[in-house]
């Protein structure tokens, strides 16, 4: 699953690729992705040439994850399918809670997923990255955990409001 993210300089976006490859997952680029678009909607991210699987993370200077981790914990290139948006935590702002109303972004004229996940501490910032992730696949397979779940609240409310208005009705 190829995930894109953003977000300010210094919200966190290296620290946590750095731990989804620690956890086996793999690096295309840091800081600096080259998208193309190929066909109607599938984007392509790879890294410069440079500085392709190196990564700054403040406080240690440049790592190369290749060197560190070994070929297994890069890529050259990767399809794009979901944008993850870092950001600080703003109690002044409503955020998603239940998923239902899905959010989107445009790169290059292609829609893709956005996920905004807001940062306060003490989040476990790559468990919640892995789960995007998984959830995404689940929903491409036609599993949408949300609404299933809002499906089936709304099928108990209209249980209840049946035996309600059932009592209301019986005068015995």
């Amino acid at each position: 699953m190829g995930l894109l993210f953003r977000g300010r300089s210094g919200v966190g976006k290296s620290e946590c690729v750095l731990d989804l490859v620690e956890r086996g997952h793999r690096l295309v680029a840091d800081d600096v992705v080259h998208i193309t678009r190929r066909g109607h909607d599938v984007l392509i991210g790879r890294g410069h040439e440079i500085s392709r699987h190196y990564m700054e993370i403040r406080g240690v200077g440049l790592i190369d994850i290749n060197a560190l981790f070994g070929i297994r914990s890069v890529r050259q290139q990767k399809r794009i399918e979901v944008v993850v948006q870092l950001e600080d935590w703003d109690t002044a702002r409503e955020y998603d809670r239940t998923g239902l109303d899905q959010q989107r972004t445009e790169l290059l004229d292609v829609e893709l997923p956005l996920v905004t996940v807001p940062l306060n501490p003490g989040k476990n910032l790559t468990v919640i990255c892995e789960v995007v992730a998984m959830t995404h696949l689940l929903r491409y397979g036609g599993v949408d955990s949300a609404n299933a779940f809002n499906e089936r609240l709304i099928g108990r409310m209209r249980e209840k409001g049946q035996v309600q208005q059932y009592l209301e009705e019986d005068y015995e």
